[in-house]
C-alpha cells in the first residue's frame, strides 16, 4: 500500500522528516542547496515550485489574480491554490516572502543611507486584498 501524507500527520511522517533534516543540512550554502533540490525534483517539480513561489510574490504585491496567472503563465486555479496558501497556510510563504523583502531592503540600506525603514503592514498587501480584487473584477 502506498505511503500517504495526512493533514493530521504530515509533520510526524519520517518519510518528511528525513527531507527536512536534509534540507536544514543543504541549507548551509546557496550551492548544496541547489543540488540537493535537483537531486531530489525533477526539472518538471523544480519549475512547478518556482512558479508556486513567483506567484506567492505578485499576489503579497497585491496584484489580481487574473494579473499574476497572464504575469506568470499560470493557470487561474494554480494562482488560487497558491493564494489560499498564502492566505490559510501554515504561513511558509508569508516567512519566506517576509524574509526575501527584508533581505533585499536590508542590501538596498547598505547602498544608500536614504532607505525608509521596512514596513510590513505598508508594502505587502493582505491577500485577502488581492481576493477582493479579484472578485471585485468577476462580478
Amino acid at each position: 500500500m502506498k505511503r500517504r501524507f495526512t493533514e493530521d500527520s504530515w509533520r510526524k511522517e519520517p518519510w518528511f522528516r528525513a527531507l527536512v533534516a536534509a534540507l536544514r543540512t543543504a541549507a548551509r550554502s546557496e550551492e548544496d542547496m541547489e543540488n540537493v533540490l535537483r537531486d531530489i525534483g525533477t526539472l518538471s517539480e523544480l519549475h512547478a515550485w518556482s512558479e508556486r513561489l513567483e506567484i506567492a510574490r505578485l499576489i503579497a504585491k497585491g496584484l489580481s489574480y487574473r494579473q499574476v496567472a497572464d504575469a506568470a503563465k499560470a493557470s487561474t486555479t494554480t494562482v488560487t491554490r497558491v493564494a489560499n496558501a498564502v492566505e490559510n497556510g501554515t504561513g511558509g510563504y508569508r516567512k519566506v516572502l517576509h524574509a526575501h523583502r527584508h533581505h533585499r531592503l536590508h542590501r538596498s540600506s547598505e547602498l544608500s543611507t536614504h532607505v525608509q525603514p521596512f514596513s510590513a503592514a505598508k508594502t505587502m498587501p493582505s491577500p485577502t486584498t488581492a481576493l477582493q480584487k479579484y472578485l471585485g473584477k468577476k462580478a
